[in-house]
């Protein structure tokens, strides 16, 4: 009892509390903006689960934090195996809930999950370990080539479980974590060009009819507000209605009523909107990249490059998923399902990043090489 004790306070010492508390912050709103949109079907399910998983996470979090970040890396094949075996059983036993296409959950019985969420914490330390292995050695051809694979590995597996906004996360989270590594330029720069030049490929041979809809709907908000637009139209909708300080908690003329397509989860920011302005939803935003600020912060202060690449990788993913999600909302990024970071209605999303939030504060904890405390 007295060791709990004594790591319950090293926990209170050591940890980074504003990081903490910026969460715990952006999941409470991300709390009561779920209830506001799910409110009108007589059901508190939604935010029952959210606040759930949040309160979970959180517990998850603090018992992820008192335990050294590299004693994860240093067993990265578990941490692979942890992260893939879920994915690969979305190939046989997967299933589409909702409205949604691609079989990327599975079925517990009491509950749904998203393996894909699990990955992308469990990549972030494989990738890490990875880097922090060959990082003196990361320009080098042959060095790069299996880091390549590695990166690529989960963006084309997610790609074809059906899911490609997550697959470009993941792609993003990649980027990230490779400049943080020290590759050249010379590298992003190549890639690019054979980006560029293989896009026609992409648009016309690879994507399909519903996508390349969605990719004109971006460049022509007005092209197709039945179908391909319905979402970003009525968002625009409830952003307008909002004006700059909402039309009040509980009540929006489209929230109220669940005229806002996916009100609760991809667009839960244009709910916010509606019932708390530009303000409410500005304040998202400033949530948001205070979070990130503060990881990259832990990142700086860390003086173990492993840690470095998790802040790094976390920083991407929740950085690309703000940017993307709120591109959406506002119409000018096609819709491609991801959701709002801590806000964002989703158990397996919500509990995920706080798997990630807890390996960030071991960082901040262990971000020297030993810290000696006086009950030693």
């Amino acid at each position: 009892m007295g060791k709990l004790f004594a790591a319950f306070a090293d926990f209170i010492r050591e940890t980074d509390k504003f990081f903490f508390a910026l969460c715990v912050a952006c999941s409470c709103y991300g709390c009561l903006a779920v209830y506001s949109a799910t409110h009108h079907d007589g059901s508190a399910r939604a935010v029952i689960v959210q606040a759930g998983l949040m309160l979970a996470g959180i517990v998850a979090a603090v018992l992820i934090s008192l335990v050294d970040f590299e004693r994860y890396t240093k067993y990265w094949y578990l941490i692979a195996a942890l992260g893939l075996i879920p994915v690969i059983l979305t190939f046989f036993i997967g299933f589409a809930p909702g409205d949604t296409d691609d079989k990327a959950w599975l079925d517990l019985g009491f509950a749904t999950f998203q393996p894909a969420e699990l990955l992308k914490i469990c990549f972030i330390i494989t990738f890490s370990a990875h880097l922090s292995a060959v990082r003196d050695k990361i320009n080098r051809f042959k060095v790069l080539i299996p880091v390549c694979l590695h990166g690529a590995f989960p963006v084309v597996l997610i790609h074809f479980q059906g899911d490609d906004g997550t697959a470009l996360v993941f792609a993003i989270i990649v980027i990230c974590m490779l400049m943080a590594a020290g590759l050249s330029w010379k590298y992003f720069l190549s890639a690019l060009l054979v980006a560029v030049a293989g896009s026609p490929i992409l648009y016309f041979l690879v994507m399909n009819d519903d996508q390349r809809a969605r990719i004109v709907n971006m460049l022509d908000v007005e092209a197709d507000i039945k179908n391909a637009g319905y979402q970003q139209y009525h968002a625009r909708l409830a952003f307008r209605n909002g004006g700059w300080f909402g039309q009040g908690f509980l009540n929006g003329d489209k929230t109220s009523v669940g005229s806002v397509p996916e009100g609760h989860n991809d667009f839960i920011l244009a709910s916010i909107g509606e019932e708390l302005g530009f303000i409410g939803a500005i304040l998202v935003v400033v949530l948001l990249a205070a979070v990130c600020l503060r990881v990259l912060h832990t990142a700086r202060v860390c003086r173990k490059y492993s840690g470095k690449y998790i802040c790094v990788g976390f920083f991407a993913m929740i950085f690309a998923q703000t940017v993307i999600n709120v591109g959406m909302c506002l119409s000018i990024l096609p819709v491609i399902g991801i959701t709002l970071p801590f806000f964002s209605a989703g158990g397996t999303s919500l509990f995920c990043l706080y798997l990630g939030v807890g390996l960030v504060l071991s960082v901040y904890k262990h971000r020297n090489f030993r810290t000696i405390y006086l009950h030693d």
